[in-house]
């Protein structure tokens, strides 16, 4: 007789994995009177650490500019480690590509809202993130890319 396992979803850890700021035109950028454009990038990864042991991270790459110059540029890794066991394939790509970035990305919005006020600018905060609309963005273009026929090319 089998024995059912139950499924595990454990938090083991949640840490800053990295953290750069950069200021490549100060002082004299600092002394402009503009409002600097904001140009936010997010990005979610997830690695295999051990056995049904996973990092998932969400990195924020913050870019303020004034014309064509960099006031600063702000980016910052968050990461968890995460127990998930005894789920099947569809079970647990929405855990690792939902669950596990909602849980980790509050802590990126602080540490980058902390970084950027500590450099002495006014805050930038990040926006309230939708990963589930975010992962099903990802499936669908997947869901594209292997529908579209691989073409050849040749020359002659």
């Amino acid at each position: 007789m089998a024995e059912t396992q139950d499924p595990v979803f454990q938090i083991q850890r949640v840490y800053l994995k990295e953290a750069s700021l950069e200021q490549p035109n100060s002082p004299a950028i600092l002394l402009e009177q503009e409002q600097p454009a904001v140009d936010i990038q997010l990005a979610v990864e997830a690695t295999p650490a051990a056995d049904g042991i996973f990092e998932v991270s969400v990195t924020a790459t913050v870019t303020t500019k004034i014309k064509e110059k960099t006031v600063f540029l702000v980016e910052a890794r968050q990461a968890g480690i995460f127990e998930i066991r005894n789920l099947t394939p569809e079970q647990m790509d929405p855990i690792i590509g939902i669950a596990c970035p909602q849980i980790v990305y509050p802590y990126l919005r602080a540490n980058v809202s902390d970084l950027i006020t500590r450099a002495g600018f006014p805050p930038v905060h990040l926006a309230e993130i939708n990963f589930q609309a975010m992962y099903e963005q990802q499936q669908a273009q997947r869901r594209e890319q292997a529908a579209e026929p691989s073409r050849i090319i040749t020359t002659a």
